[in-house]
């Protein structure tokens, strides 16, 4: 099942035919603050799933070029990722910090966007600001301290996702946490419509170059590794979101560039690139050159 979030916080069903409004039988109330009806939903998810496909078969369904499609869940408790897990992202970057070695980290949620949203470029001078092509596991049962063989009970589902970085030395967090650097959607596909979460292809394009391709059989930590890591550090809860790492590949974005990620058996989005009017701090005035490794 792709479950789509559109026009002010509506859920939908979306098929072949199109998206079925089911914010009804979701639990949610649209335009809601905060907007955690999506939480409430997924963590309900086995009772409405039998009512939610009753609609989909009975309801008119709209085109989705008829309506907006917004991030699918715009309120996680947490949004948790995993640095440098691939090992040729590890070679252009010179990096061991891998994420075997460093584990997680968060970002803020206030840096998540929806398909139909522009990713900003903070007004600092001298600095690249690059795109890095990820797959979003989005959680889908509380849990803590759990064995990894049971880790892919707890995940929801999956989702395409951007964690778009201003490159540097400085902390991490920072910044990956500009509002608009964390794209999610264009929907969350329920984890049984993913064969195997371990042979899960990617692509990334900026305009119609394509700068990155990689599948999931090559993460340094894999996904059931991934979840189990970070529960057994703090409770997971319903729709917290999981960033799985980029592969090699990452580069620079500008105003007026497209950037386009394809995640098989997920979905695709397109999303431009704009001029933001905030982003310059002190932190960021050093002079930073980045440079590939060999």
């Amino acid at each position: 099942m792709k479950i789509a979030r559109f026009d002010g916080g509506r859920i939908g069903i979306v098929t072949e035919a199109g998206i079925t409004d089911v914010t009804d039988l979701a639990g949610v109330e649209s335009g809601e603050w905060p907007p955690v009806g999506p939480l409430r939903m997924i963590a309900e998810f086995d009772r409405l799933r039998g009512p939610l496909e009753e609609a989909v078969a009975s309801r008119p369904a709209k085109s989705l070029d008829e309506v907006r499609l917004e991030t699918p869940v715009p309120w996680p408790n947490k949004l948790i990722a995993y640095p440098v897990n691939y090992h040729d992202h590890a070679r252009e970057m010179t990096s061991t910090g891998l994420a075997n070695i460093q584990g997680f980290f968060l970002k803020a949620n206030s840096s998540i966007i929806g398909p139909a949203d522009a990713i900003e470029t903070p007004n600092i001078d001298g600095r690249e600001f690059h795109h890095e092509c990820e797959i979003g596991l989005v959680i889908g049962k509380e849990c803590r301290g759990i064995p990894v063989e049971e880790a892919m009970d707890h995940v929801f589902g999956f989702a395409c996702l951007m964690d778009i970085t201003v490159r540097g030395k400085e902390e991490r967090v920072m910044r990956k946490s500009y509002d608009t650097f964390t794209p999610i959607g264009p929907w969350i596909v329920t984890r049984d419509e993913i064969a195997d979460p371990s042979d899960i292809e990617m692509r990334l394009w900026v305009n119609d170059e394509l700068r990155q391709h990689a599948n999931s059989r090559d993460l340094i930590v894999d996904m059931p590794n991934m979840v189990a890591i970070a529960a057994s550090a703090m409770t997971l809860y319903p729709g917290d979101i999981i960033a799985t790492g980029t592969p090699a590949g990452v580069g620079p974005i500008n105003p007026g560039d497209t950037v386009t990620i394809d995640v098989a058996g997920v979905g695709r989005m397109s999303l431009p690139v704009i001029a933001g009017r905030y982003g310059a701090n002190v932190v960021f005035d050093k002079p930073y050159e980045f440079k590939r490794g060999a």
